[in-house]
């Protein structure tokens, strides 16, 4: 693509959005918008020290003498492209200086209990006739209504209330969450589309709305084909650890020096798999032949096949399924994922310049061939542009 196709902005440039959310869903929607080149500032709050992630570390960044500062990995991974600014919400200059950053903001995002910014005049229902234009997205453990609205959540008690724990593990071990905060994560991916379908909606009507989105309406709604076939059998899933309820071969393996994932979607795949592996005859074999009987036959089925790739190393059976074009792939650690020719290519790992020095980030995974996604601004220090901001006639001023 040649450079000049690309505009020098994102394609949310010049839309405005005040960040009041903190630790991972909000901060990982308004990052996205952030890159997509929406102007965010993120209000913290100066008696905590700013958002509980700052204090989740270690690692830390470090200046070149080695000082560390308030920008833990855990906060860095989500906070990029924006301002921050100290702002005490409980207190009445507080609270008007909120206010005044609101009047002049496309999007509100916050995560705080159901009612909990109402005692400062700060929720939706206190600001939607004055700011009829506003999009205001809150963000909460079970949502707004329902038994549950008072209760906290944290990404862990989302994945545990919402059944993926229940899927994922040994099936003889614990259920087990995921290794990073996905349920936080899928929420901040819903809240980032309801925004931008609030902004569509806001062109061509001039109103504004509040989106309400829970993190455990999330975790349900992404339990997809599982859940879906709970809910029209009856029937409980069990854990399969990495093996796949609907497809059989479909999961890791052990190698002689390693482990290998194997996806054999269908049954000419299969049959190469099984040419590989010099056991033509089970893809003949009736129990074996197509995937439903494979689904009835699994334990018989790896009962052969766990010992048979066990036989090989993990770049033989790599090189071997490609050569077949049956899916197959690695399982990398982050030492050598990072250092693949792969993640250079689709800039998947960045270098900013930080108040505390040189950090490295994740990439955002879009590409645009006319908007790309900018990297403007690292994560700040907290309260870092508080000054800068509260003094500005025009504190959104494109930066």
């Amino acid at each position: 693509m040649a450079g000049s196709d690309l505009l020098p902005h994102g394609a949310l440039h010049g839309v405005k959005v005040l960040d009041l959310s903190r630790i991972l869903a909000g901060p990982t929607c308004t990052q996205l918008l952030g890159d997509l080149g929406a102007t965010v500032i993120k209000v913290e709050n100066p008696k905590t020290g700013g958002d509980d992630t700052r204090q989740w570390g270690p690692p830390y960044a470090t200046d070149a003498d080695g000082n560390q500062s308030d920008l833990s990995a855990y906060f860095m991974a989500a906070n990029r492209n924006k301002r921050s600014v100290a702002i005490d919400i409980a207190a009445k200059d507080g609270q008007q200086a909120i206010r005044r950053l609101a009047a002049e903001a496309d999007i509100l995002i916050e995560n705080f209990k159901p009612g909990g910014l109402a005692k400062y005049g700060l929720d939706y229902a206190s600001l939607k006739d004055d700011l009829p234009g506003l999009i205001y997205c809150s963000i909460s453990g079970y949502g707004q209504t329902g038994p549950n609205s008072h209760k906290p959540g944290y990404d862990i008690m989302a994945q545990g209330f919402g059944g993926i724990m229940s899927l994922t593990g040994e099936p003889e071990g614990q259920p087990m969450k995921a290794g990073v905060g996905i349920a936080d994560v899928m929420c901040g991916m819903y809240a980032c589309i309801g925004i931008l379908s609030a902004l569509h909606h806001r062109e061509k009507t001039g109103e504004g709305q509040q989106i309400d989105l829970a993190l455990v309406d999330a975790q349900i709604a992404w339990l997809i084909n599982e859940g879906t076939a709970y809910l029209n059998t009856g029937q409980i899933p069990e854990r399969r650890g990495n093996q796949h309820p609907s497809i059989v071969p479909y999961g890791v393996y052990e190698t002689a020096d390693g482990h290998v994932i194997l996806a054999v979607g269908n049954d000419s795949q299969f049959r190469r798999f099984m040419e590989f592996l010099r056991l033509e005859g089970l893809a003949e074999d009736a129990r074996f032949a197509t995937n439903p009987a494979r689904l009835q036959n699994r334990d018989a089925l790896n009962g052969v096949l766990i010992p048979s790739v066990q036989r090989f190393t993990t770049e033989e059976v790599l090189s071997a399924m490609e050569a077949r074009k049956v899916p197959a792939g690695p399982v990398q650690d982050l030492e050598t994922l990072f250092a693949t020719d792969q993640v250079a290519a689709r800039d998947m790992a960045i270098g900013m310049d930080s108040a505390a020095g040189p950090v490295k980030l994740l990439g955002n995974p879009l590409n645009f061939s006319r908007t790309p996604v900018t990297y403007r601004h690292p994560p700040p220090v907290c309260g870092e542009a508080t000054e800068e901001i509260q003094g500005a006639s025009d504190p959104f001023g494109q930066r």
